[in-house]
C-alpha cells in the first residue's frame, strides 16, 4: 500500500492536520487547568470540546456536498490555507492575551476540519481502493493517533515549560506561552505543501449545485438522512462508532478533574501523558487490527473492542496508582483501535462512490450530536456537583449499551475473532488458493483432519461463514452451544445422521458453505486416513461444488494435536501453518477420488 502514489503524501498530511488542531486545544485546555479548579474546570473544559465538536453538525450537509462535488485532494488543499490563516489568528490573541478570542478560535479551527472530514476519509477509498481499505483506515487511524499523541506530549511539555507558578491569569499564561503559536503556523503550512502535492483520485466529476435556500430549510437536511439510513449496517456501525466517541469524549473531559481531586496529581504531564498513552493503544491497535483483516473486514474485532473499553472504564475509579491508570488508558487505546478500523472500513466500503462524502459527513454529523449531548449532560452534572467516579460508572454503561448492539449483529463474528487473536499468539497461519472458495454461492469443504483445531485454521480467511458437521456431543459443549448454534453448526450422531445429511443439502441448495472432515477422527500419525462415504449421501444437485483442502504438519506435536514427532519444536517459538485450498470439484466426486486429490496435494507441498 506504501508503494501507491500519494499514500506517503496523505498519511503526512493528516499527520499535520490532527497535530496542529491538537496543538490549540492541547494549551487552551492546560490554561483552563492552570487557572480553574473542581467543577469550573469541568465545564469549560467540556465546553472546549463542544466547541470541537459544533462545527461537525452545522457543516453537514456543505462538507458532504463539497467531498461528492469536488476532488477532495483539492478539498485537502484549499482547506489547508484556511487553517493557515487561523492559526496566524490563534497566534495573534497569543501575545496579546486575548484569551476568549483564543477560546473561540478554537470553533473556527474545527470549522477548518468539519469541512475537511469527509473528503479525508473518502479519499481513502479512492487512493488505496477496496483492497487496502482496512490497512488505509488503520494507517490514517495511527497517523491521527500518533499526532495527537505526539501534540498532547509535545505542546504540554513545552507549555510547562513556559509556564511559572508567578502567571495567575488567562491573559498572563497566554503571553507566556506565546511563541507556540508560530509553531502552529508552521505545521498548517507544511500540511498546504504536502495537501498541494496529493493526486487527483475522482473519476467522474458530479453536476449538482449547492443551493443555500435548500441548505437552511433543512431540505438537505432531511435528505442526507435519509441517505444514511438507507443501509442498515452503515446507520448501525454510525450508531456504534457515536456512542464509542461519546464514551472516549466524557472520558477525556473529566480524568483531568479526577486525577486532581481523587489521585492528588497537578502536573500537567503526568495528566496529559497518561492520557496519551490512550493513543499509543490506538496505534498498536489499528496495526493489530489491519493485521487480523488482511483477507476481509473482520467484524469480529468491534465486538472485543466494545466489551473491552466498557471493562477498562468501570475499572477505572477502582484505580489509585497513576501507573496501573496508565496501563488501563493504553488498554483503552487497543480495545479503541479493533472497534474504529473495521467500522470506518465497513462504512466506506458499503457507500457508493456518489454518495460517499454525504455518508461520511452525516457519519461525522451524528457522531458529534452525540458526543455534545453528552458533553452538555457532563457539565450539567458537574455544575451540580456530581462526582467525576459516577460518571465513569455512568460510561461503563453505556459501553454495555455499546456491547449489546454490537453482538447483536456481529456475534458470531466476535467468535472468530477471538480464536484469531489467541491462534496469532502461538501460530503464523500461510494460507494457498483462497480464490478458490467462492465469494458467494455454494460450496463443500472438505479437509484432512489432523487437529482439534482444523475448523478454525479453515474458517479464519473465510469471510463466510462455514456450516460444519460436528459430532452431537462437541455441539452441545456448553460454553461454545451458542457459538455453534449462531454459527450454523449441524450436528451429526448415529441414530440421526440421515436428518444431519438432508440439512447439509439443504443449506447447499440455499448457498451456504458446508464442511466436513470425511475421515471422520483427528490422525495419529500424520497420514491420510480413509475417506468416510457418508458425505456422498448429501448429494450432488446443489449448484455449486467441492473444494478439496490440505492441512499442513505445522501443528503437529502441540496439545491440540495427536502425531506427536520425535523431534519437538519449541515452545516459545511460533508455529508455522499452512492450508492448501484446492481447485473445485464436481459435486459428484467420491470419497476414493476425493482422497486421492488431497492425498496428491499432500505430496505435493510436503516437497515444497
Amino acid at each position: 500500500m506504501i508503494k501507491i502514489v500519494g499514500v506517503i503524501n496523505y498519511i503526512v498530511v493528516i499527520f499535520l492536520n490532527a497535530f496542529t488542531d491538537l496543538g490549540h486545544k492541547i494549551i487552551i485546555q492546560n490554561t483552563i487547568f492552570k487557572v480553574y479548579d473542581s467543577d469550573m474546570q469541568v465545564v469549560l473544559t467540556a465546553i472546549v470540546n463542544a466547541l470541537i465538536l459544533l462545527p461537525f453538525i452545522l457543516v453537514f450537509s456543505p462538507s458532504g456536498f463539497l467531498a461528492d462535488r469536488f476532488p477532495k485532494n483539492k478539498i485537502m488543499e484549499y482547506s489547508s490555507v484556511f487553517a493557515v490563516v487561523i492559526t496566524l489568528g490563534i497566534t495573534y490573541s497569543y501575545y496579546h492575551g486575548l484569551f476568549l478570542l483564543a477560546f473561540a478560535m478554537t470553533f473556527l479551527l474545527a470549522l477548518q476540519s468539519a469541512i475537511y472530514g469527509p473528503a479525508k476519509y473518502g479519499y481513502i477509498k479512492e487512493l488505496v481502493g477496496i483492497k487496502y481499505i482496512s490497512s488505509g483506515n488503520a494507517a490514517i487511524q495511527a497517523a491521527t493517533t500518533v499526532a495527537i499523541l505526539g501534540g498532547i506530549i509535545f505542546y504540554t511539555v513545552l507549555f510547562e515549560g513556559m509556564y511559572s507558578e508567578d502567571l495567575q491569569t488567562e491573559a498572563e499564561i497566554l503571553q507566556a506561552i506565546a511563541p507556540l503559536g508560530w509553531l502552529l503556523v508552521g505545521g498548517s503550512t507544511v500540511e498546504w505543501f504536502f495537501a498541494s502535492r496529493l493526486p487527483n483520485k475522482m473519476k467522474e466529476a458530479s453536476s449538482r449545485n449547492f443551493k443555500l435556500k435548500r441548505y437552511l430549510s433543512g431540505a438537505y437536511l432531511r435528505k442526507n438522512l435519509k441517505t444514511i439510513t438507507r443501509k442498515r449496517e452503515i446507520f448501525d456501525a454510525i450508531i456504534a462508532l457515536s456512542l464509542f466517541w461519546s464514551i472516549s469524549q466524557v472520558v477525556l473531559a473529566i480524568f483531568g478533574e479526577y486525577a486532581k481531586s481523587n489521585l492528588g496529581v497537578t502536573n500537567t504531564i503526568y495528566v496529559q501523558g497518561v492520557m496519551a498513552l490512550a493513543g499509543i493503544g490506538i496505534v498498536v491497535g489499528s496495526i493489530i487490527a489491519s493485521k487480523l483483516s488482511k483477507h476481509f473486514i473482520n467484524m469480529g474485532l468491534v465486538g472485543v473492542g466494545a466489551v473491552g473499553i466498557s471493562v477498562v472504564v468501570l475499572f477505572v475509579p477502582f484505580t489509585t496508582s497513576m501507573g496501573t491508570m496508565a496501563f488501563l488508558f493504553t488498554l483503552f487505546g487497543i480495545f479503541s483501535g479493533f472497534l474504529m478500523v473495521p467500522l470506518n472500513a465497513r462504512v466506506q466500503y458499503l457507500s457508493s462512490r456518489v454518495h460517499l462524502g454525504t455518508i461520511l459527513a452525516g457519519n461525522n454529523f451524528i457522531q458529534n450530536i452525540f458526543m455534545v449531548s453528552f458533553l452538555i449532560l457532563t457539565t450539567i452534572f458537574a455544575y451540580n456537583g456530581m462526582d467525576t467516579e459516577v460518571l465513569f460508572y455512568l460510561m461503563s454503561l453505556v459501553g454495555l449499551y455499546l456491547s449489546y448492539r454490537v453482538l447483536q449483529r456481529y456475534l458470531v463474528d466476535t467468535f472468530w475473532a477471538v480464536m484469531k487473536i489467541i491462534g496469532s499468539l502461538r501460530h503464523n497461519y500461510h494460507y494457498v488458493g483462497l480464490e478458490n472458495v467462492p465469494k458467494e454461492g455454494a460450496a463443500l469443504l472438505i479437509s484432512n483432519h489432523v487437529s482439534w483445531l482444523d475448523w478454525i485454521l479453515i474458517q479464519l480467511p473465510i469471510k463466510r461463514h462455514i456450516n460444519y458437521m460436528m459430532e452431537k456431543d462437541i455441539y452441545n459443549w456448553r460454553v461454545f452451544h451458542l457459538f455453534f448454534k449462531k454459527g450454523g453448526a449441524i450436528p451429526i450422531s448415529p441414530k440421526g445422521f440421515k436428518d444431519a445429511f438432508r440439512e447439509a443439502h439443504q443449506r447447499l441448495k440455499k448457498g451456504s458453505l458446508v464442511g466436513i472432515f470425511a475421515e471422520g477422527a483427528i490422525s495419529y500419525d500424520g497420514s491420510l486416513g480413509e475417506f468416510h462415504r457418508g458425505y456422498e449421501l448429501i448429494g450432488s444437485d446443489y449448484n455449486g461444488s467441492i473444494i478439496p483442502i490440505f492441512i499442513d504438519d505445522g501443528v503437529f506435536g502441540s496439545v491440540f494435536a495427536r502425531a506427536k514427532p520425535k523431534i519437538q519444536k519449541s515452545f516459545f517459538r511460533r508455529r508455522v501453518i499452512t492450508i492448501y485450498y484446492g481447485e473445485p470439484l464436481s459435486p459428484d466426486t467420491s470419497a476414493k477420488e476425493l482422497q486421492l486429490v488431497i492425498q496428491n496435494m499432500k505430496e505435493k507441498y510436503e516437497i515444497k
